[in-house]
């Protein structure tokens, strides 16, 4: 395989540094899925945990390494999941975390990254005017920026989900491809390249919304394309500014990624909730959006897919999946 800024060496030590509450989430096979979807179906769960994503797996890398250094405090900017995963690690590390998210984030996120005695900061505009307050933040007070996707422990962290999957082709090979959302690239880049490393013959498509772009673009044109604005119900992969370091790691790692519409979203967390019991949001949701708008794509294969979220604000969850019509497949 071509070299990533990934290594397989740190990936499993980091299971080490990890609490072990975000460790070895439940995979298993949703029968319940398969006839919407004419293809094998199996959940990788990364909710069932004190914050409800997948985010804490990177964020507990970088806050262990902070408090080794001595260092006392430590800002991110978040749609919402990486700020309560970063609030709940540095807590636990006696470390001053401030987030900085848009007003416009889901209050619901922004609620419980306080309730973890985080310090919220709002700016008017998106996550990427978010992430340039918190770096003019880190600057002023000469404290770590936590840049997720750039930041090689939040690649890191994401890809032990990698290492538990590779672990499972290797006792029973019970999948062909995995499903995983994309947005700056963490999740993708570290399960990808775990899973090139371990299991070669496993293909890995990332799926993105159509409203938010950018990432998808760029992976195809083979270079970095921005975009002006989004416009997903997807908050949590609504960048514009692809990072070119993770860019170059997703060209090694991923087979294709694919846009999906707002409507598939909406459809594939009503799936999730009605047929596999879960409530997520929208981001966790890709997946089965990528199956429903290529079912032929995806006929008789054993796929995975990511559940990466479920960080929903209730009013807004029950606005899209209640209201809106089902995609006819």
């Amino acid at each position: 395989m071509q070299e990533t800024r990934l290594d397989v060496a740190r990936i499993q030590a980091a299971r080490r540094v990890i609490d072990p509450v975000f460790l070895d989430t439940p995979l298993y096979r949703c029968e319940a899925l398969e006839p919407g979807l004419g293809c094998t179906v199996s959940i990788k769960l990364e909710t069932a945990n004190p914050v409800r994503s997948f985010k804490a797996r990177g964020t507990e890398l970088v806050t262990s390494l902070l408090a080794d250094s001595g260092s006392r405090a430590v800002v991110c900017a978040s749609a919402g999941n990486l700020g309560q995963a970063l609030a709940w690690s540095g807590r636990g590390r006696g470390l001053d975390v401030t987030v900085v998210a848009s007003r416009f984030a889901p209050a619901a996120k922004l609620d419980r990254i306080r309730a973890l005695d985080a310090k919220v900061e709002l700016v008017d505009g998106d996550l990427d005017v978010a992430r340039e307050r918190a770096a003019a933040l880190a600057q002023h007070h000469d404290i770590r920026l936590v840049e997720d996707s750039l930041d090689i422990e939040t690649c890191e962290g994401a890809a032990t989900i990698g290492l538990e999957l590779a672990d499972t082709v290797a006792a029973a090979p019970p999948f062909d491809t995995v499903l995983i959302a994309l947005g700056g690239g963490a999740l993708a880049t570290g399960v990808g390249h775990v899973l090139k490393a371990r299991a070669p013959d496993t293909e890995v498509i990332c799926t993105q919304p159509l409203g938010a772009p950018a990432m998808t673009r760029s992976w195809h044109e083979r270079r970095v394309v921005n975009t002006d604005s989004t416009n997903t119900i997807a908050d949590g992969v609504a960048g514009r500014r692809p990072i070119p370091a993770v860019l170059n790691d997703l060209l090694v790692v991923a087979d294709d990624a694919v846009l999906v519409q707002e409507a598939s979203i909406i459809t594939g967390m009503r799936m999730l909730r009605d047929d596999a019991g879960l409530i997520v949001e929208p981001s966790a949701a890709l997946g089965i959006a990528a199956i429903l708008e290529d079912r032929d794509r995806f006929a008789g294969r054993r796929v995975v897919t990511i559940v990466c979220g479920s960080n929903v604000d209730l009013d807004a969850y029950h606005h899209w999946v209640d209201a809106a019509p089902p995609v006819r497949t």
